[in-house]
């Protein structure tokens, strides 16, 4: 079941990774964005097994979302206004707690076991990085960035300073109807 805060999202996102060898994690990576509401997904030059993919992809995501898959770089083709960002663990790359999400925007990954190309990074507009001590798993890191920008861009309460969530909307009381003090 969707929140209020998900369906309140402006704009749209893709979801891909560059060279994904792991059937396996993308078929993860499809199924979260999915999850997440992706408009699309991607991969560029990937080599993975075709069966591998369903494995993970139980919602059969390819039959809800567009996948594009591009043999390179050079053959990729975003919407208009549509901005590239990288997501890696690089010194350069700013932190993602720290970043401002575009409003229409494709996320590329790198590969499991690898770097993206200098020629993705050459048309990425920003690059992020999920601060941690070393690289995470493709399909977690994917899954982050989704849960970042949804987070970020979604409609949802203020966190409550306190510990646990925000109260029942039951609990809520009008301001209007408050007496006035004496």
């Amino acid at each position: 079941m969707g929140s209020a805060g998900f369906l309140s999202m402006r704009g749209y996102f893709g979801i891909g990774a560059e060279r994904v060898s792991k059937g396996i994690n993308l078929g993860t990576v499809l199924r979260t964005g999915h999850a997440f509401g992706a408009s699309f997904a991607f991969t560029v030059g990937a080599h993975h097994r075709a069966r591998e993919v369903l494995v993970s992809d139980t919602a059969k995501s390819e039959g809800h979302l567009p996948v594009y898959e591009w043999a390179s770089v050079d053959e990729m083709r975003l919407p208009k206004g549509c901005l590239l960002v990288g997501v890696e663990l690089d010194d350069e790359a700013v932190d993602l707690p720290s970043f401002r999400h575009p409003l229409n925007v494709a996320y590329i990954l790198g590969p499991e076991k690898g770097d993206l190309s200098p020629e993705a990074k050459a048309l990425c507009a920003h690059m992020v990085k999920i601060p941690t001590k070393f690289c995470l798993n493709l399909s977690v890191a994917a899954a982050l960035v989704m849960y970042d920008r949804m987070l970020t861009a979604g409609s949802f309460q203020e966190r409550p300073v306190g510990h646990g969530g925000p109260p029942p909307l039951e609990g809520w009381r009008s301001v209007r109807g408050r007496p006035r003090p004496g």
